[in-house]
């Protein structure tokens, strides 16, 4: 199992689990390696250091080396969870939307219309527009939210 650090090109970073390098290679040429959290398939490898299971019985480190091996662990640790916390967070507003909302797909501008003039019931709906119609939606006084809802919940989740 090879685990990559990855990160989009909005700067979001995530870990990746592939079979092999050849694996990921072969998922990330047809778009199917996505950013949990903004579904951006331009996808790149972060540098990542290996890490190395030696027994115990090698030779112990030198005090220079395992001072920066401490060092390179507290600088993970400081990055590391900011990050893990704001996808889980991501993660569940999405979770929350997903399960409190109807889903209208392409004929969301539509329907928000519909919902706002009083001409279908009212209740919380998402789906997709253009950048375009959502402007003309927030000058009619509708309210509208863009959410990249990630791709992870559009499917069964594991």
């Amino acid at each position: 199992m090879k685990v990559l650090d990855l990160q989009c090109a909005q700067g979001h970073g995530f870990e990746g689990w592939f079979g092999s390098e050849e694996d990921f290679q072969s998922q990330q040429s047809r778009a199917l390696v996505q950013c949990p959290l903004c579904g951006d398939a331009s996808i790149s490898k972060k540098l990542s250091v290996p890490r190395l299971n030696l027994s115990r019985a090698s030779a112990p480190e030198s005090s220079d080396r395992a001072e920066r091996s401490e060092q390179s662990d507290k600088a993970l640790a400081v990055a590391g969870p900011q990050d893990a916390d704001m996808a889980k967070r991501w993660m569940e507003i999405g979770r929350h939307l997903m399960a409190n909302t109807t889903d209208v797909g392409q004929n969301f501008a539509e329907e928000a219309r519909k919902i706002h003039y009083g001409e279908a019931p009212e209740r919380g709906i998402r789906g997709q527009t253009s950048a375009r119609e959502a402007r003309e939606l927030m000058e009619e006084g509708i309210g509208v939210l863009p959410f990249a809802l990630p791709e992870a919940l559009k499917g069964p989740l594991q």
